[in-house]
């Protein structure tokens, strides 16, 4: 997933870039939103692979994302949920310029669709419509059950392990829970492959913001709507997969120069 670069004054050449870019914008009316990591990291969200990612330090805590492990090992479960509880997992942050920048966005009136790869829930707590909203790797804030159709804010379950039941199981059915995101090996959600592809074929601009586009089917929006006839922009701290799909490339940190593209600074 993408990264943001550190702050201070905003490099002529991404201000050069985002000027383009905002052109681009202010001459769409169907945008498709495409969102990574790279645009958490200012609210102090690490991202994963990038070069002080998670899982770039900690191979190890990706094989906790994998839910054949997940499943097998207790302690693995017991783990994540303490982890969860405590705040050392996902601690409590708040939307940053960037998340705001495409609530601006949305409020032109030309925002169909904003699918995140992120399962923070920034995007809504930053004011953006969860109905325009796709996550596609689910959200951490809702658990579910792995047997049944049990789902419920995901804070019901961290008061059970804060109680002492550190390996919690579903009281409607007794199956395992994890929080509602997609691990490796599970299926994404029904229906939201669909929507990201009809968003890519329908847009007229997509607009790929803090993702280094090589995790897949996400990233095949971008060459899906560059085939239909939209423009790309992709906004990131560092060069990603599909650079060369780019009308304009914004090279920079997101918190500084998305308000620029977007007309909101």
């Amino acid at each position: 997933m993408g990264s943001e670069s550190g702050s201070g004054a905003v490099p002529e050449a991404a201000l050069e870039a985002a000027g383009q870019a905002a052109r681009l914008v202010d001459a769409s009316s169907r945008i498709a939103v495409l969102t990574g990591a790279g645009i958490s990291t200012d609210s102090g969200i690490p991202d994963f692979r990038g070069p002080d990612g998670i899982w770039t330090k900690n191979p190890e805590a990706e094989k906790a994302s994998d839910i054949s492990y997940y499943v097998s090992d207790p302690g693995i479960r017991r783990q994540r949920w303490e982890m969860r509880a405590s705040g050392e997992l996902w601690p409590d942050v708040a939307p940053n310029a960037g998340h705001r920048a495409l609530v601006h966005l949305e409020q032109r009136g030309i925002v169909d669709t904003l699918v995140t790869q992120n399962v923070d829930g920034l995007h809504q707590a930053a004011g953006s419509d969860p109905a325009l909203v796709v996550e596609i790797h689910g959200t951490t804030r809702r658990a579910m059950c792995l047997d049944c159709e049990w789902r419920d804010d995901i804070e019901v379950v961290l008061e059970r392990v804060r109680a002492g039941d550190h390996d919690p199981r579903c009281s409607d059915c007794g199956g395992l829970l994890k929080s509602a995101t997609v691990s490796f090996g599970q299926s994404l959600f029904p229906g939201d492959v669909e929507r990201i592809e009809q968003a890519a074929i329908s847009c007229d601009l997509v607009l790929a913001v803090g993702t280094s586009l090589s995790v897949y089917p996400v990233a095949a929006m971008v060459p899906l709507a560059a085939r239909h006839g939209a423009g790309v922009v992709i906004v990131n701290g560092e060069p990603t997969a599909m650079d060369d799909l780019a009308d304009v490339l914004v090279l920079g940190s997101i918190s500084e120069v998305l308000g620029i593209v977007v007309g909101s600074g």
